[in-house]
């Protein structure tokens, strides 16, 4: 996902520990994807949640 956000936006993205079997996204303290017991969403969902948030307003 790092690399993913790196690629489309040009923006370092920090990796921190979490619960065990945890993965969760968070921008600007905005949790915009999470896995869960389905898996984890696309890379269209995620990085379409992630531009809403850095998106001007």
């Amino acid at each position: 996902m790092a690399a993913l956000i790196k690629q489309e936006l040009s923006i370092d993205a920090a990796l921190e520990v979490g619960a065990r079997g945890e993965l969760s996204v968070w921008v600007n303290n905005r949790k915009v994807a999470q896995k869960d017991h389905t898996g984890f969403p696309s890379d269209a969902v995620l990085m379409a949640a992630v531009r809403e948030v850095l998106r001007p307003t």
